[in-house]
């Protein structure tokens, strides 16, 4: 993480001097915890996701305008057959999330979630991955300023989330060139790859790993070099949230590996995140165990758009407002057990 007058510099910066959690809110809510009418604990991980709230927003546990944040970009690397659909369903899906009429939208609706859509020049694929850099620290650099906008007007929880055919590919690339292993294991069916489209995938995933395998040894390098602008933004607009105290949800299997890029510089980057569930693709989990992470769901999903990190605010709205809500033994006339 050296600082070199390139692009990549404030990043470098910002992710060296990342601010910490808010102790005196942690303090404030844990002290009201224990005065609600129940038992210590018995709400489990709703109790303790009203405590990070509170230690990353720096605020009693809250959340009034929660944020779907969507960022769409297309892959040079899908050249070479890795996925059953064309690039131009990239475009088509941003269109249909315009319009209402995708999974994400009705959850939105359901959990009253705001939602954002971000089109990263689709009409110019990033660079073929297996023979070049998807991106030049300049372009990648100006990606994550751009991701870092998407806060932007304000929200108190940011769900991250994305679209981009050929994006398993990338995101199988990255955990292998951070994590190591076979290909194999991170690669995965994506939006329907088997058979000779399968074997494709994982071919491009290997051949791109070792095309870039002595830039391999600095994050943001594998960030540039792998990711895709989708990833990019998606990293920056996590990093912006940490430095303006905005908890975090973070979707599946592609929004997880821009998460990885920033663990990979800082290995506290990640501490006012949550991961939203784990998907169907099975290097999802393998992913997860390394960011030392436990997903707050598990329902078999791997459709991306933001569509497991929407569905997970339902359940961080709802224990914002059970610690707000409930009353407090005194308030019920209720009678705790440490009154004898």
């Amino acid at each position: 993480m050296t600082v070199t007058g390139l692009p990549f510099d404030d990043f470098r910066v910002l992710l060296r001097d990342l601010p910490g959690p808010n102790t005196a809110a942690l303090v404030a809510a844990r002290d009201r915890d224990r005065t609600l009418t129940k038992p210590p604990g018995a709400l489990g991980r709703l109790e303790e996701i009203a405590m990070w709230l509170a230690a990353w927003s720096g605020r009693p546990p809250a959340v009034t305008r929660p944020l779907v944040a969507i960022f769409a970009g297309n892959h040079g690397v899908t050249k070479h057959g890795i996925t059953p659909f064309p690039s131009s369903v990239t475009q088509q899906m941003v269109e249909n999330f315009a319009a209402g009429g995708a999974a994400i939208n009705q959850i939105c609706v359901t959990h009253d979630l705001g939602l954002k859509i971000f089109d990263l020049a689709l009409d110019y694929p990033t660079g073929d991955i297996t023979c070049e850099p998807a991106l030049s620290e300049r372009d990648c650099a100006a990606t994550m300023a751009f991701g870092m906008e998407a806060i932007a007007g304000g929200t108190d929880l940011l769900c991250i989330g994305e679209m981009g055919i050929g994006n398993t590919t990338i995101a199988a690339a990255i955990n292998l060139a951070l994590y190591g292993g076979e290909a194999e294991e991170w690669v995965g069916p994506g939006t329907g790859s088997e058979g000779d489209v399968m074997v494709r995938k994982i071919a491009a995933v290997k051949q791109a790993v070792e095309f870039h395998r002595e830039h391999l040894s600095d994050p943001l390098e594998v960030l540039r070099r792998l990711g895709g602008r989708e990833i990019a933004a998606m990293a920056g607009a996590i990093l912006a949230a940490r430095m303006e105290k905005i908890p975090v949800l973070i979707d599946g299997y592609v929004a997880t590996a821009a998460a990885a890029i920033l663990k990979a510089a800082n290995p506290t980057a990640l501490d006012h995140c949550l991961i939203a569930h784990v998907s169907a693709e099975p290097g999802h989990l393998r992913s997860i165990e390394r960011l030392g992470k436990t997903p707050l769901l598990a329902l078999g999903m791997r459709l991306g758009e933001g569509t497991g990190a929407a569905l997970a605010a339902g359940i961080v709205k709802a224990a914002a407002a059970c610690h707000s809500g409930m009353a407090t033994f005194a308030q019920a006339g209720v009678s705790n057990k440490s009154d004898g």
